[in-house]
Parts: structure tokens; C-alpha cells; sequence
């Protein structure tokens, strides 16, 4: 499957299915999009009409351009077939049973109230309470015992907000530097937290501790403070940006994302990126908000258009900080272009429900974070497994080639599906798909592949 598009001053030629990327000039960028449907002698008059008036471009030229796309073709990097359809199945089939990570909420409260928290305010459409420490250790046992012959694992420690039950945390990874040469077993933590209890001990135990900290901020203090308030309706702004800029400072500036979150409040999130910039910050996210449907916060039809724009021109920011030396950055443009993610990770999917699972502060297990509060999801418990064996099911069979609606999207194989969550709180199925969300994955996707076709010509020019 071929997508072109033009970004960048770049005319880009995407073949999703042998991973191919092309920078092509205008001819070329024509004969790809009539090939497929047009014979050659078609595509050659087309083209000798189109660029008649053209001194530059001669009829051999044409011809010489046309065979250069054939070429492509023949050698399997232009127009490939889709191969990995029979293959969906069997690859999730080769790790069943086999768990790589978890994510602990170790605290189903909240010392904020922000109104578009799709856990409800850290409860979870629940009861508020904290994780013992005797149910996490068995959580950290049961990973253990289901890990099969992994060696790393993860898990992350999560809300509400972790650091309301910071002492467990501390006894848990403990627990585990203790077991990990007997198991075998190297344990990587990460932290996420709202800020408001970070203080010298836990940036010195998260510095020492956690292979990573995601640190929520959601840019301009006026934005910020719209939704992430305590409970008498104060932002937090003033008092967590301090904190985050110790944080980061004393982990030498890596290891860690700020982590925002746009609306339909800040569609112009660049400025809040910028904000984050201004302050010192470079590891950035910024996400859409998960709320439910009609929630004030919900991103609309109308902000789209602004959203994309935005994409394009924080990707043009990039650019044009790298060539100031002052690089930054964003999680969604992450890409490599030569190898990953392998064809596995691209059928499969981020592996909740199977590779992956969420505990809550009672032993629960769900598929993710974002399941966890929806009973039919509950896949059992970290004493007695997994008994739910046929909602794991589905999460196992939820490849990219389950969902009907991604069959002729050229993102498929970046995206893997997206997420099973957005799915089903969208379309009421995991195998459905979030279509506002796709829209912003593929604009995500193309900026980020021309970034980094800029920073690969950028080094190739050096």
C-alpha cells in the first residue's frame, strides 16, 4: 500500500508494507500516483503533456524516471504486497502466557480533582484506596512466575497518584532489587506523578530507582490550571513547575517525559509545548484527553483542523531548533526509519490483555489503566491468574488485521490497530476504531517521517 503526501518542501512516497521510504522529485512523485492504474504509455504522454513547458525535465527524462519507478517495484520497495495478514495469529500465539510488564495502582486517589481525568479523579468509577504491600508483592511475584524467559521487566507505578502511598512504592522496589538475581530478573520502574508531593526523597529515590518519570504538565500556567486543580479549586501550576525543574535538572535532564495533556480548551497546544520548552523541559508528550463523549474538555470536529496544523508546525519547531542546536523531544515523532519496530510489535499492538496487564489496589488484574473500573474487563486476580480466559481472548486476537476498518489504511502497520481502550469506550468493541484518533496518529506519523527524512539529509550533508 503507497501513501504520498507533501510536507515539508519533501514530495513523500510511503510503501507501507516493505517499510519503504522515498523522497522523490515531482515526476517521479506523479508517475507513482498514476502507476497502478494507467499503462506506461499512459503515464509517459501524461507526463510529456504535464511538463511540456518545463526545460528542465526532457521526454528522456520521463522515460528514465518512469523504469526508475518499475525498478522499485521489481526490487520489492515500491508497491509490496501485504504479506503479514496469515501471520497476525500466530505471533501473539508465540508469547501466550508470557507477561512483560504491569502497571501498579498503587493508589486509587488523588490529591487533585482535575475534571477531565478519565480515571475519575484517581478512583476509578470505584472505591478510593491504597495498594498494600503485601498485594503488591504478590503482584510482583505473579509477573515473575509469568514472565517465562524474559529477562527485563517493567512495571510502573501508577494512579491516582503514586506518591499518596510513596512508602509502599519505596518497600515494592525494595522487594524486587532483592529477588532480581535469584529470579533472574532485571526490574525497570517508572514513576508517574501529578507533582504535588515530589520533594527531595523521591526525586533522590526516583533518580536512583526508575529507569523513567512521567511528570504531568500541561504547558501554559492559565491551561494548566483550567483542569488540574485541588479539591478547593486552586491550579497547580505554581507549585509543581519548581519540583519538575529540580527533577529533571537532577536526572541530567534524561529518563523522564512531561506528560501533557490538550483539550478542546488548548487545540493550539504548541503554545504549551513551547511553555514547556521555555522552561527547561525537552523529553515532551503532549496528548489528547480521554474523556467521555460530550465531557466540555472533548476535543471537537472543529478542533481538528487545528490540531493538524499544529502537528506540522511543531514539527517545523523541531527542525528549526535542531538547526540551532537546541534539539527537543517528542514522543510521537519517535521513529526509526531503518529498523523498528519489528513486524511483530506492527501487527500486534501494544500486547494489553496479554503481555500486559493493570492491578489495582486489591489484586485485580485488567487488560490496561484504562479498562480497569469496567467489571465485564476484569481478567481475574494475581493469586489465581487469569480466569477470564475469554475476554484475554479477545485482547489476543486484537491485531491490526482484526479491525475491518484499518484494512485499507496505509498507517496500519505504524499504529498496529491503536489503542484497544479508545476502541471500545468509542465504538463499544476492541477491535473497533477510534476514527478521531486515527486522524491524529496518521497526521502524527507523517511528521514525523519527515522529520526525520530532514535529519537524515541535514547529517548526510555534513
Amino acid at each position: 500500500m503507497v501513501h504520498q503526501y507533501k510536507l515539508g518542501g519533501y514530495n513523500i512516497v510511503l510503501d507501507s508494507c516493505s517499510g519503504g521510504v522515498h523522497v522523490v522529485d515531482e515526476v517521479a512523485y506523479d508517475i507513482i500516483a498514476l502507476y497502478q492504474n494507467k499503462s506506461r504509455d499512459e503515464i509517459i504522454a501524461e507526463m510529456n503533456e504535464k511538463y511540456a513547458c518545463r526545460e528542465d525535465i526532457t521526454k528522456e527524462d520521463i522515460d528514465e524516471c518512469y523504469d526508475q519507478v518499475t525498478s522499485l517495484k521489481e526490487s520489492g520497495k515500491l508497491f509490496a504486497p501485504d504479506t503479514f495478514a496469515g501471520m497476525a495469529g500466530h505471533l501473539k500465539e508465540k508469547t501466550s502466557g508470557v507477561i512483560k510488564a504491569l502497571c501498579l495502582h498503587v493508589a486509587h486517589t488523588c490529591n487533585l480533582n482535575c475534571s477531565y481525568c478519565f480515571a475519575s479523579q484517581g478512583k476509578y468509577h470505584g472505591d478510593r484506596a491504597v495498594m498494600s504491600f503485601e498485594v503488591g508483592k504478590q503482584a510482583l511475584d505473579f509477573l515473575v512466575a509469568n514472565s517465562g524467559t524474559r529477562r527485563n521487566l517493567e512495571v510502573d507505578f501508577f494512579g491516582g497518584e503514586p506518591l499518596m502511598n510513596f512508602d509502599v512504592v519505596k518497600q515494592l522496589v525494595a522487594y524486587a532489587r532483592s529477588i532480581e538475581k535469584e529470579k533472574g530478573k532485571n526490574f525497570r520502574f517508572t514513576l508517574t506523578t501529578n507533582g504535588m508531593l515530589v520533594d527531595d526523597d523521591v526525586i533522590d529515590f526516583a533518580n536512583r530507582e526508575c529507569h523513567n518519570v512521567v511528570l504531568s504538565l500541561d504547558g501554559r500556567k492559565e491551561i494548566h490550571d483550567r483542569y488540574r486543580v485541588d479539591y478547593a479549586g486552586r491550579g497547580s501550576w505554581e507549585q509543581i513547575v519548581p519540583k519538575f525543574q529540580k527533577f529533571v535538572k537532577e536526572r541530567g535532564g534524561k529518563g523522564y517525559y512531561m506528560r501533557g495533556t490538550f483539550t478542546h480548551a488548548n487545540p493550539d497546544f504548541l503554545k504549551d509545548i513551547q511553555t514547556m520548552l521555555d522552561l527547561g523541559f525537552n523529553e515532551l508528550s503532549m496528548e489528547p484527553v480521554v474523556c467521555a463523549p460530550g465531557d466540555p474538555s472533548e476535543l471537537t470536529q472543529e478542533d481538528l483542523p487545528i490540531v493538524l496544523d499544529q502537528y506540522e508546525k511543531l514539527a517545523e519547531l523541531m527542525l528549526e531548533r535542531d538547526r540551532e542546536g537546541r534539539p527537543f523531544t517528542f514522543y510521537h515523532y519517535m521513529i526509526d526509519l531503518t529498523g523498528g519496530p519489528c513486524i511483530y510489535k506492527r501487527i500486534s499492538g501494544c500486547g494489553s490483555g496479554t503481555e500486559y496487564m493493570a492491578v489495582t489496589p486489591w489484586g485485580d488484574l485488567y487488560p490496561c489503566h484504562q479498562f480497569v473500573g469496567e467489571e465485564a474487563f476484569k481478567l481475574g486476580d494475581i493469586w489465581n491468574g487469569v480466569t477470564n480466559k475469554e475476554t484475554q481472548c479477545d485482547f489476543a486476537n486484537c491485531n491490526v488485521y482484526a479491525r475491518p476498518d484499518c484494512r485499507d489504511c496505509w498507517a496500519k502497520l505504524y499504529c498496529s490497530g491503536g489503542c484497544a481502550a479508545n476502541a471500545y469506550h468509542s465504538t463499544g468493541s476492541v477491535t473497533g476504531v477510534y476514527k478521531y484518533g486515527c486522524e491524529l496518529f496518521r497526521k502524527r506519523m507523517e511528521c514525523a517521517i519527515m522529520v526525520e527524512i530532514a535529519r537524515t539529509l541535514a547529517k548526510n550533508e555534513q
